[in-house]
């Protein structure tokens, strides 16, 4: 009798968890969607990956028998998905008021607890001021010869081999630019290959999280244990040997640390350096291998390009054989070609917040404590707002000024967030694009995969082959 009863008992335990688990404790009206399985709750169908250029499917799916917003679990954890470009852009003006920046835990595991993704407030403010020291206008300026030196080097490099696989060839590129600039890393003179370490890093961004020993989540994590290894130590060299001068942003975070009253940490500024040296060339090799593809797809399009940095060529004669910060900002086709590639592409395809109290929008609430999650290519990909959406159209920008983020594009984010290393970003594709068109042929011969979750992606495989063109 007893069992029957004890047996009864937790039946009706469960059913109960499994009620309120599927129906959420709200001061409102929930937006409607499902919240899955126990403990995983959706997490399966949203890593799902997809190849194609459209929404993912586990958004679309859910936009058409829910709406532009909707609720799911993931990884145990409550999670609005917006695809509504006023509520878009309701949490992009509200950052610090009603919400704040945040990621499941497994993306924290990834990039550090003390990442700056992950802090608020007025440390946030101080590393973003750090950062703008090295990305910002004046820096930049300086950089533009260098850039356009390795770029056509690399260009040079590349033409002599029988073809390149593109998305790793220009990450290496940046990489080895980028570390310079960060840490004066050396890949040829230091005894361990710090791009190898974030090599497998990346390879584990899109799996489950599942970290045991032999899964892709695991290596992921065992890549960034051993680079920041390698960021210690060189940060302790450093210290050990200071140098006189200042030369690069490992000597300015080393300064900021030796300051009395300095507020930033070790693991702050080797979590810092963690994600600059990653999002530097991990997110623009993206973008320009996704250019090159379009380019390659659209000869419309590449003519156009040409014809603008051949004329760049011509105006300048041979008095100065190297881009000017001027002829850099003249190049509007070229950010035409930017402004789509990045929406097409959708770089960051997912934008995590936390709700810091109930929210209410359009007749929903959503509770204090959940996450929400922008979703850039619903908006970027929305036929109301961009006529054929799917279609490479850098003409559609015309006469358009992006400096940050609006409604109908987030591309970099938005709000007090958005991403402080976007001029870098499109210096590197300006620069790699002029010395592409102007001293290069090439075409390509192995199509390739962007593969795609609603948070990540990863692009592989797209080979092409170049020869050098001869001069203009």
């Amino acid at each position: 009798m007893w069992a029957l009863f004890f047996g009864a008992l937790i039946i009706i335990s469960i059913a109960h968890w499994v009620y309120r688990w599927r129906n959420p404790i709200c001061n409102g009206t929930l937006p409607p969607g499902s919240m899955g399985l126990p403990f995983i709750g959706e997490t399966l169908q949203f890593f799902a990956p997809d190849t194609s250029c459209d929404i993912h499917p586990f958004v679309r799916a859910r936009m058409k028998r829910y709406g532009p917003i909707f609720r799911t679990n993931l990884v145990g954890r409550p999670v609005v998905v917006s695809t509504d470009p006023d509520l878009n852009y309701f949490i992009f003006q509200q950052e610090g008021k009603l919400f704040q920046s945040w990621y499941p835990d497994t993306f924290t595991e990834i990039f550090g607890r003390q990442n700056v993704g992950s802090l608020h407030g007025f440390m946030y403010k101080y590393l973003k001021n750090m950062v703008l020291n090295l990305f910002g206008p004046e820096s930049l300026k300086k950089m533009l010869p260098e850039v356009e030196q390795t770029a056509s080097k690399r260009l040079q490099l590349w033409s002599r081999q029988e073809s390149v696989e593109l998305k790793e060839a220009t990450a290496t590129m940046i990489f080895d630019l980028t570390a310079k600039k960060l840490i004066s890393y050396d890949q040829e003179n230091s005894p361990e290959n710090l791009r190898d370490n974030f090599v497998a890093f990346i390879q584990g961004l899109i799996s489950f999280p599942l970290d045991i020993p032999g899964t892709a989540y695991h290596e992921c994590l065992q890549g960034r244990k051993r680079a920041m290894r390698m960021l210690k130590n060189l940060l302790q060299e450093r210290r050990a040997n200071p140098r006189k001068l200042e030369s690069d942003f490992f000597d300015f975070m080393l300064e900021e640390l030796q300051k009395e009253k300095t507020i930033l940490t070790e693991e702050i500024a080797l979590d810092l350096m963690f994600v600059l040296l990653f999002a530097s060339f991990e997110t623009t090799s993206l973008a320009l291998t996704s250019a090159v593809k379009f380019l390659s797809d659209n000869p419309l399009v590449l003519n156009k390009l040409t014809e603008e940095h051949e004329i760049i060529l011509r105006n300048r004669g041979n008095a100065n054989p190297g881009l000017t910060w001027k002829e850099y900002k003249s190049m509007k086709f070229t950010f035409q070609v930017i402004n789509e590639t990045v929406r097409l592409a959708n770089i960051v395809p997912g934008i995590f917040r936390k709700t810091l109290g109930d929210i209410h929008f359009k007749g929903y609430t959503i509770p204090a404590g959940w996450a929400v999650m922008v979703c850039p290519p619903a908006v970027h990909l929305n036929p109301a707002k961009y006529d054929d959406p799917l279609a490479f159209n850098p003409w559609r920008w015309k006469g358009t000024e992006v400096n940050g983020a609006s409604k109908n594009f987030m591309a970099f984010g938005g709000g007090m967030r958005f991403c402080v290393g976007t001029e870098f970003t499109k210096v590197q594709m300006a620069v790699f694009l002029h010395c592409l068109v102007t001293k290069s042929r090439w075409k390509p011969i192995k199509g390739g995969n962007i593969v795609r979750t609603p948070g990540l992606q990863y692009p592989s495989g797209y080979h092409i082959q170049l020869t050098e063109r001869d001069n203009i």
